[in-house]
């Protein structure tokens, strides 16, 4: 959970053969140097599990999925940055030695990546470039993410400055922080950056330190299922539960100075101060506390092939994001309820913020279809929604497109 922004960017094709044909259509270089073009991409993400629990210092397992945003480009001679989005034409543009206050509009998830790589010590370059993205905006993928990622190695010369996937992964996160402005954590950025085909990522969001955790894709797939609904967790919702969560460690830190953030505190210590918080506050800090323990649970049981626990692991949290947290919807418990009352289907939860947005099932390989067919046919029914389904796949973080 990033608490981060997703602008409208328009959802159109990522087929590499007609960015180069739309690109070729806006850009005289392109038209005089065809083989100039390169296509750059970063994915999309979706959380297995760990909501909440990365501005408390927890654990998260995040993975990089096939839905993507792709920047197909011609590197400048000069030092101006000028994209048109696929879909409609739009244009945004900037000049890299004078960027300037954000705007308010797409532009400054680029610009702000600018801005970042330039105070990191990393050289950029201008480009003329092509934006176009299957990432559905609003959804909780992370399609904010992604145009950083996708910006930080269109900018840059080599293709991604040089530097390893962490760093640009917090590169990107600190033109989200101190640019547009946005207090995001580090999941969506280090998910979109250091993805593996097939994999998770489990990210210690203290220590930073991360690893692939292999998905049972022999047996089953990843289903998001958009709800139509779009996130609502306002910056003041959230940010009072981020004040919750300091509360509560304010209170646990004059007993234990040791204890910096919820990551530090157990079930049996946050119940020796319940009656020093308030019920709510509890509630907050519970969800995080034991929100944790499951997605190590989670890991273990992945690697166990204990898809049973797994699946108990999803209920457990989206009870606890939907009674303790209180970031769940109408529209996020009648997907997962469509979902888990469906053969095939292994796991199902709220994913990403809350309050709208998608969720994420783990389903037995041949009934994807099935479970499209429930959510289709039930969903409308119970909320006046129109849903989407996405069967996806594990993908690899973001890079340079092979062939361009």
């Amino acid at each position: 959970m990033s608490g981060g922004h997703e602008w409208a960017i328009p959802v159109a094709g990522g087929d590499p053969d007609a960015l180069r044909v739309a690109l070729a259509q806006v850009e005289p270089l392109a038209r005089r140097d065809p083989g100039a073009i390169r296509v750059v991409r970063a994915p999309g993400r979706v959380n297995l599990i760990g909501e909440h629990t990365d501005y408390n210092d927890g654990f998260v397992l995040p993975a990089a999925i096939d839905l993507d945003l792709r920047i197909a480009l011609v590197p400048a001679g000069d030092r101006r940055v000028e994209i048109v989005l696929a879909e409609s034409g739009e244009r945004g543009a900037f000049d890299l030695d004078a960027i300037g206050a954000r705007t308010g509009t797409w532009i400054d998830y680029v610009a702000g990546t600018a801005w970042a790589l330039a105070e990191a010590g990393v050289p950029t370059r201008g480009f003329r470039g092509l934006l176009s993205s299957t990432i559905p905006t609003s959804a909780g993928l992370s399609s904010s993410a992604a145009i950083e990622l996708a910006s930080a190695w269109a900018l840059t010369e080599p293709p991604g400055g040089g530097v390893d996937g962490m760093t640009l992964a917090r590169i990107c996160q600190r033109a989200e922080n101190a640019y547009v402005g946005v207090n995001c954590g580090l999941m969506d950025q280090a998910a979109e950056s250091l993805g593996t085909a097939g994999r998770a990522l489990l990210l210690d969001c203290r220590t930073l330190d991360w690893r692939p955790v292999p998905l049972p894709l022999d047996r089953c797939r990843l289903v998001v299922c958009d709800t139509g609904s779009p996130r609502r967790l306002g910056a003041s919702q959230y940010n009072a539960r981020r004040a919750q969560c300091e509360a509560a460690v304010a209170v646990l830190a004059t007993a234990d100075p040791s204890i910096r953030a919820l990551r530090d505190v157990s079930p049996g210590m946050l119940a020796s101060i319940r009656s020093r918080l308030e019920e709510e506050t509890y509630r907050r800090c519970e969800h995080v506390v034991r929100e944790n323990e499951r997605v190590l649970e989670t890991v273990a049981a992945l690697g166990a092939g204990d898809l049973e626990t797994v699946g108990r692991c999803f209920a457990e949290s989206h009870a606890s994001l939907r009674d303790l947290y209180g970031v769940s919807s109408p529209e996020l418990d009648a997907m997962v309820e469509i979902a888990t009352s469906t053969p095939g289907v292994l796991a199902s939860r709220m994913t990403g913020a809350g309050f709208g947005g998608c969720t994420v099932s783990l389903v037995e390989r041949g009934a994807e279809e099935r479970l499209r067919d429930a959510v289709l046919s039930a969903y409308p029914h119970r909320t006046g929604l129109t849903p989407r389904v996405f069967v996806v796949d594990a993908a690899d973080g973001a890079g340079l497109l092979a062939g361009t």
